[in-house]
């Protein structure tokens, strides 16, 4: 259950601002038909979006139960501080998106880029790191879906306009620190730790 709301929390935390958001918020708006507060917003690129997130989520999860089980625990612990490592740098790393100037209105185009920006986003390198530790792993599967698909249903339901008046680099900078400071301590912990 610690996987699951962890897991939950972080990835949606994380998530924000991030490309796959971006990307969604910026087709949202690109696609969406009326003003104000009778603006419509494409249902199918939501539905694209959470199903990118379910996907992407399964594949880390399954990465980590197939790594997890051929290797030693503190080798185990280890790839945990590892994936944080690299989910740190990616929210340090800025975030430039160019504006979206004529959108596709295919959903398979979408699904493609959205599908590759996730896998080397930071909130799956958490799904990752959940998995290999959890007990039951499915609990962190669960969770890194939930928590991707409300990334990607805000991006969706707010929109780029909406989203550019949040401190989304602060929170990502902040976050990075912290993703940081915990792949120190596991490291510390699985290379030092008692067995």
């Amino acid at each position: 259950m610690d996987s699951f709301l962890f897991c939950l929390i972080l990835v949606a935390l994380i998530a924000l601002g991030g490309r796959e958001q971006l990307q969604v918020a910026q087709l949202s708006d690109a696609l969406a038909v009326g003003e104000g507060e009778r603006v419509r917003r494409p249902i199918p690129l939501l539905a694209v979006g959470l199903f990118c997130a379910v996907l992407t989520a399964g594949a880390m999860t399954y990465a980590a139960l197939f790594l997890a089980s051929i290797m030693p625990s503190r080798a185990a612990w280890m790839l945990v501080a590892f994936s944080l490592a690299l989910a740190a740098l990616e929210l340090l790393w800025p975030v430039r998106m160019k504006p979206v100037k004529e959108p596709t209105r295919s959903l398979g185009a979408a699904s493609l880029v959205l599908l590759w920006r996730q896998f080397g986003d930071a909130a799956r390198f958490v799904i990752f790191a959940f998995a290999v530790e959890a007990t039951i792993p499915i609990t962190a599967f669960v969770g890194g879906a939930l928590g991707g698909g409300v990334a990607v249903a805000m991006g969706w339901g707010l929109g780029a306009k909406a989203l550019s008046n949040w401190p989304l680099r602060w929170i990502r900078v902040g976050l990075g620190l912290c993703a940081i400071v915990a792949a120190i301590f596991i490291g510390l912990n699985a290379r030092f730790g008692s067995p």
